[in-house]
């Protein structure tokens, strides 16, 4: 029983610390590549949503570019990256609910909501410009030897750069006036609502397994069910240890803290040689043109995230745990990424498919490729150092 209590209190209720689930992260996502052919992204998916409420609709897609790349065949439960969605989604609601971390929270401002939405399609549309988002173009992107997701990394950073001192601007400053008390409120604690609440999270997470084992055993899907259970480990490790790459490098600008930017680069690295070792065994990787979209997109999303408050990850726990205002940043990603399937074909010649893709492992051999993708990775360590230490001295000298 003492077990139980302690397993239950320490690893299902509490937070985990968000480095070691970084880099869990980081050797899942090669596993996934290793045991499904692709990599962990949603934007994609994202993408093909937009898609079919259009053609809920009666538009026709079967002209437009972007999703004869993408492939609309099938639905969400048909798809790879549709049922590894549905598995995160399921990852974060047991997270939440085991944490009786669920409230709805209304956004603060009708300013905030401005800033989800539009920030929201920025960042969609920044995403599938530069064909990934902070995962394909970068946490899972980088570790394919892409030569693109480092032209987005850059671009990206640079972004959320300029997203971070846009996001200072006055205009954006909440007008909600505080309220002196004489005496502190005490924490209300609701023993019967908290044990609901767990027992929800514990069904939702047995449901999603379950059904991953169906498709796995039943229906002979073992591609779609690893999908599932990969992706609830995704979404229960990003909800429990809270992990967003817009905080992860927004923090750097405007607090001077590093510490889950060093540990996205740290689970890179350990990535990159997990999917190394696949694709010598055969698995090919995942590359993409590596052009003046990947620069373009890259800047977009990265303001864009800052702008809504969250990246394509960080929205999914949140919207889980009742804070509405990232309901309306999922909604803004999927509207971005449908706007830019529609402008797609006027732009992909100049921006994109006219442009090569660049296979580091090709370029350079299989470890030339290696070694210079790990050389990169530790540039950009040390760039994050070099920003951190930056603001730090800004900080002293003011």
């Amino acid at each position: 029983m003492n077990f139980w209590q302690n397993f239950k209190r320490d690893i299902l209720v509490k937070f985990w610390a968000p480095i070691p689930a970084v880099i869990a992260l980081g050797i899942l996502s090669a596993y996934y590549f290793g045991l499904t052919g692709t990599y962990w992204a949603v934007t994609g998916e994202f993408t093909r949503w937009g898609g079919h409420v259009l053609e809920t609709f009666g538009v026709d897609l079967s002209t437009w570019g972007y999703y004869k790349i993408m492939n609309m065949d099938g639905n969400i439960f048909t798809r790879v990256d549709g049922v590894m969605i549905i598995g995160m989604f399921a990852g974060c609601i047991a997270a939440a609910f085991w944490g009786n971390n669920v409230k709805l929270r209304m956004p603060a401002s009708n300013i905030r909501i401005f800033q989800a939405l539009i920030g929201g399609i920025i960042a969609g549309f920044g995403a599938r410009l530069g064909m990934g988002c902070n995962l394909a173009s970068f946490f899972t992107g980088i570790p394919q030897f892409t030569f693109h997701a480092w032209m987005f990394t850059i671009a990206m950073i640079v972004g959320v750069y300029l997203g971070a001192k846009f996001s200072l601007l006055p205009f954006f400053q909440s007008k909600i006036k505080l309220q002196k008390v004489s005496c502190s409120k005490p924490l209300e604690k609701n023993e019967t609502k908290t044990k609901s609440l767990f027992t929800l999270g514990s069904f939702a997470f047995i449901a999603i397994i379950i059904w991953a084992l169906y498709l796995i055993f039943v229906q002979g899907s073992t591609k779609l069910g690893m999908a599932m259970l990969f992706g609830s480990a995704f979404g229960l490790a990003i909800a429990k240890a809270q992990i967003c790459f817009t905080s992860a490098f927004r923090d750097i600008f405007t607090t001077g803290r590093s510490e889950l930017a060093k540990g996205i680069v740290i689970g890179m690295a350990v990535a990159t040689l997990g999917v190394f070792s696949y694709i010598m065994i055969g698995q090919p990787p995942k590359i993409m043109w590596a052009g003046p979209n990947a620069i373009i997109g890259g800047i977009l999303f990265g303001f864009g995230i800052v702008l809504a408050g969250g990246c394509e990850c960080g929205w999914m726990y949140r919207a889980v745990e009742g804070q509405v205002h990232f309901w309306v940043v999922g909604i803004g990603n999927v509207i971005g990424a449908t706007l830019l399937a529609f402008v797609w074909d006027d732009l992909s010649l100049e921006l994109a498919t006219s442009w090569p893709k660049i296979n580091l492992l090709e370029v350079f051999g299989n470890y030339g490729g290696l070694f210079l993708n790990y050389g990169l990775l530790i540039l950009l360590f040390a760039l994050i150092l070099v920003l951190e230490k930056r603001y730090l001295n800004k900080s002293k000298n003011r």
